[in-house]
């Protein structure tokens, strides 16, 4: 952590746009744009929005108005779409990714700029309902001081996800990435990290990086639970009691409700 206390420091969005999305691969646009239905409640509409507008919105309603998102070449049509965020109330920056090892190096693409504040992260191909997500883990995080805070869901295909197990005080006691098989049944999709964990993950993939071309895909469950076995603190806090959709492959998008 740095000397400034957590509930002092401003908090910036992180969100990682670079994927090759190659369960998709005749989408007509990036799949982080591409319009689905997603019902925010009877004032939001049912008009069809961008995926990653659930993100976007659900950070917004915590009042974060600065995000970074991270892209690569051929992904222009975010920032055409996205614009400087004025349309959703918020200011965006673009970040080049520049080492395609997994979606720990897009985020840490962002430390020059988020080294000194509080990230709230999240996937933008991600549909869920709740606005008040950021606002429970800022909670959490005040009331832990944790290092990070894991947003959880109810996890419907735990092959395809992280899987968390929580203590009674919410304590994050394990985190197994993608098991074939597990009795756990939650799972995490957003998160809230301090500057002490920007520089953790900074300094594991300098290391990291030195093998990365010939190692699996590291995910950013890899990076948490190593800075938990780092002595880091690392707390969750249920956010739903619903999963989250996510929309990476065809058969996703038309359980989204997509008009395909």
């Amino acid at each position: 952590m740095s000397d400034q206390d957590a509930d002092t420091l401003n908090i910036v969005g992180v969100i990682p746009m670079a994927g090759l999305a190659k369960r998709l691969s005749n989408l007509k646009c990036s799949k982080e744009i591409y319009p689905v239905w997603f019902d925010r409640g009877a004032d939001a509409g049912r008009e069809p929005r961008a995926v990653c507008e659930c993100l976007l919105g659900a950070m917004r309603s915590a009042s974060i108005g600065k995000a970074y998102i991270i892209l690569r070449e051929d992904k222009w049509d975010i920032p055409a779409y996205l614009g400087s965020g004025a349309a959703i109330n918020m200011e965006l920056a673009y970040l080049m990714m520049e080492r395609p090892y997994g979606t720990p190096y897009s985020a840490d693409q962002a430390y020059p700029f988020v080294k000194n504040s509080l990230v709230a992260f999240g996937f933008p191909d991600m549909i869920f309902t709740q606005d008040d997500v950021f606002t429970k883990l800022q909670k959490q995080q005040q009331v832990t001081s944790a290092d990070v805070v894991l947003g959880v869901f109810p996890a419907d295909r735990p092959e395809k996800v992280d899987m968390v197990n929580l203590a009674e005080d919410g304590r994050v006691e394990q985190i197994l990435i993608k098991p074939p098989q597990t009795d756990l049944t939650d799972t995490w999709g957003l998160a809230l990290w301090t500057p002490r964990f920007s520089a953790f993950m900074h300094e594991f993939l300098l290391a990291h990086q030195e093998t990365a071309a010939v190692a699996p895909e590291l995910y950013v469950g890899d990076v948490v639970r190593a800075a938990m076995q780092s002595g880091l603190s690392v707390y969750g806090i249920r956010v739903s009691d619903q999963p989250f959709l996510d929309i990476g492959t065809w058969e996703d998008l038309r359980r989204a409700g997509s008009n395909l």
